[in-house]
């Protein structure tokens, strides 16, 4: 659990770092565009969401690879 918080502190702070550079360079991208769309604020936390999923699934696989493995093996190789 432990770590799975230290990658989920990381991910956010990712995301909060990234939010205003996104929405800063989809609104100067937009503008050179004939028609205009308004840029909806949930795309950006749903993609948030999305990138904490992927990173709470791939830290818990792995965890649970490394705990579930022989150490046996793991020692043969070295």
């Amino acid at each position: 659990m432990s770590l799975n918080k230290e990658f989920v502190i990381c991910v956010i702070i990712a995301f909060v770092v990234a939010l205003p550079v996104s929405l800063y360079s989809m609104n100067k991208w937009h503008e050179s565009f004939a028609y205009k769309t308004e840029i909806s604020w949930w795309i950006f936390i749903v993609s948030g969401i999305i990138a904490l999923l992927v990173a709470l699934l791939t830290v818990s696989f792995q965890a649970y690879r490394a705990a579930t493995r022989n150490p046996v093996e793991a020692l043969k190789y070295e």
